[in-house]
């Protein structure tokens, strides 16, 4: 009768609690979390909201030219240009573009994809939690995630788009990387591909930041998993080479999804990794930048005051960079309550109860790390270790004790592991109405905590920001000095051009050739006949041999011209193609200076991809064909 009387127990159970039913509740609780962003008006106060905006107002230009993998955003820079997309991860710009183009509004669209951001991170740490944990601590780490103070800061404060989407992808990476070495299948690993690809596709800072965290996660699966098979007590010297091999096996199915996510995301990676080197980075580094004067002070990790400022240097930040009273108290309970259980007799249970154990203890010794890393004392880490400086910022590492103070607290109604049927010898328990009360009351306590933090700033546009439109854009750049970015080749950074002169007179820029160079007479002549995001098409009459041509971009790896004969007044047969390099250089903003022969012809000067953006998007496809043919293969076998 016991295996009966269990069947009947879980059936009970489902009827009482279905599976469903914690997502609902997350969904349900999410609810006031999205309410600021269902304001009339868009909360321009925050520190990237501009920035959000016309990061899609750039997509979208190259989107209407045809340019689905968008490179180069011509607007940045005062009109010069400049390779956002390729420093840049371009998932969450991706997502506002969609409902932008559903017919949504530039501030409709990027608030649509915070909410969708609030949803899916609830869901993804509640998923991620209730795998080993059970439903009822999903839940409560869940809502933990949503609302501890760091993740409404990205939301509401800092309004980092980019920031807010990774954070959905951070608990999807732990659970399925998890999964890999718990019960590798393909499942597991196509999931963690997805999972990984997608953090790198929408946040290479967020993921250079917690590739570390992932590494360690998956090297205490792999090492209790290997002690479990091979025990620590029976190695020795003739065990090293088995000891190897499973080492190996058991780490391998990891191995290979992280290197399918990055292939999933090369299209960006590669080109990020590799041409990096030609942007210029030290106009982001020193002076505000430097991570030096913005530690956290120890007082700063438990004030509860919100503020809407920047980071400054001192303790008197305008800017919450608090833990989080209610889950920091939550996540010691959590632990005391953990440690405090008596463990199971049963072999199986006893197994499972170590294995929550060790997932407290993770990240219990995460939030410690993390917050030694904001803290003054850790000044040495962030002046030799490389890996630390990944973060910009040392409160950047709030995002981590996002993750572990979401966590801990779950463990407050962590279910006890359940030994297998062959060890119960008595009926299953239908869950007890007071864990689920307990549940829920942790949940209220989790929302009332933050109750206060759950506002916008919403304003209107200022009568220098304007609506949406080029003349805004260059008014914001020259207000905020923003976007202004430029390539090492640059011996100057622009702080006006005539380009935007035009757009704030409210005149088209129909093209970017510096005619200040162009006599227009027998010598040089131009005449321009097409003009998009990424490409410039001219008539040219050169009268003199070894001349240039300037154009008002700036020179990035990628922008080459081609000559075309002039047949009847149209492009005819290809000439020659002009490779151009830093040495085509003619002035202090780094623009191009194609050089041009004697005669009459067309010229078009286009940034195409490199050998290095080429083999990334060939990587991706393959990858992405890859793990499509496995899921074929596999539904075939199955049938």
């Amino acid at each position: 009768m016991p295996i009966v009387s269990q069947r009947r127990g879980e059936r009970r159970a489902r009827i009482i609690a279905p599976p469903w039913l914690a997502l609902g509740l997350v969904l349900l609780f999410s609810l006031p979390a999205l309410a600021p962003f269902a304001q009339p008006g868009y909360f321009w106060g925050a520190h990237d909201a501009r920035h959000n905006v016309y990061f899609l107002f750039e997509f979208n230009r190259a989107w209407q030219d045809g340019i689905f993998f968008p490179r180069w955003a011509p607007d940045f820079a005062f009109g010069y240009g400049y390779p956002f997309w390729i420093v840049y991860a371009p998932l969450a710009t991706y997502l506002s573009q969609a409902f932008h183009l559903l017919g949504f509004g530039w501030e409709a669209a990027v608030e649509l994809v915070f909410g969708l951001s609030i949803i899916a991170s609830g869901l993804a740490m509640a998923g991620f939690v209730t795998s080993w944990a059970g439903r009822r601590s999903g839940l409560v780490a869940g809502l933990a995630y949503i609302y501890i103070p760091y993740h409404l800061v990205d939301l509401y404060v800092r309004g980092a788009l980019a920031e807010s989407v990774a954070l959905v992808f951070l608990p999807l990476c732990l659970w399925a990387f998890r999964e890999t070495v718990r019960r590798p299948r393909l499942s597991a690993f196509g999931g963690a591909a997805l999972a990984f690809g997608g953090l790198m596709l929408t946040s290479n800072l967020v993921a250079l930041v917690f590739a570390s965290v992932l590494a360690a996660y998956l090297l205490l699966h792999v090492l209790r998993r290997l002690a479990a098979t091979q025990p620590w007590r029976d190695w020795s010297s003739e065990s090293i080479l088995p000891l190897l091999g499973n080492l190996l096996h058991l780490s391998l199915p990891s191995l290979l999804a992280l290197a399918l996510g990055f292939g999933l995301s090369a299209a960006f990676s590669l080109p990020a990794l590799t041409e990096f080197r030609f942007v210029n980075r030290e106009q982001w580094y020193g002076q505000y930048y430097n991570p030096f004067n913005h530690f956290v002070t120890w007082s700063q990790l438990f004030d509860p005051t919100w503020g809407f400022g920047i980071s400054q240097p001192g303790p008197n930040d305008p800017i919450s960079f608090q833990l989080g009273i209610v889950p920091f108290v939550l996540s010691l309970l959590g632990m005391a309550a953990l440690l405090s259980r008596r463990p199971p007799t049963a072999a199986a249970a006893r197994a499972a109860s170590a294995d929550l154990r060790a997932e407290a203890w993770f990240f219990a010794i995460l939030t410690l790390v993390a917050v030694y890393l904001m803290l003054p004392a850790s000044a040495w880490a962030w002046q030799w270790l490389p890996n630390v400086k990944f973060a910009q910022f040392p409160w950047r590492y709030l995002m981590l004790t996002a993750v572990s103070l979401s966590v801990l607290p779950a463990l407050l109604v962590a279910e006890s592991p359940r030994p297998p049927a062959a060890e119960q010898t008595a009926a299953v328990k239908t869950p007890s109405p007071m864990a689920g009360l307990a549940a829920l009351g942790l949940c209220g306590l989790l929302l009332l905590g933050s109750a206060a933090y759950l506002q916008v700033q919403v304003r209107e546009p200022t009568p220098q920001q304007g609506p949406v439109s080029y003349a805004a854009l260059m008014r914001f750049e020259q207000s905020a000095n923003e976007m202004t970015g430029v390539p090492v080749f640059n011996r100057e950074i622009p702080t006006w051009s005539a380009m935007a002169e035009a757009h704030v007179r409210g005149q088209p820029v129909t093209t970017h050739v510096d005619y200040s160079r162009v006599p227009q007479d027998l010598t040089l002549a131009v005449d321009v006949r097409e003009h998009g995001s990424a490409h410039e098409l001219v008539w040219v009459h050169s009268g003199l041999p070894d001349q240039r041509l300037a154009f008002n971009i700036a020179y990035f790896p990628g922008w080459t011209a081609y000559l075309y004969a002039d047949e009847n007044d149209r492009p005819g047969p290809l000439l020659r193609t002009v490779p151009l390099s830093e040495h085509d250089i003619v002035g202090p903003y780094g623009q191009i200076g194609v050089p041009i022969p004697e005669g009459e012809y067309f010229l078009l000067l286009r940034f195409e991809d490199t050998p290095v953006r080429m083999l990334g998007r060939m990587v991706s496809a393959l990858s992405a064909a890859a793990l499509l043919l496995a899921w074929v293969v596999r539904g075939r076998w199955r049938r």
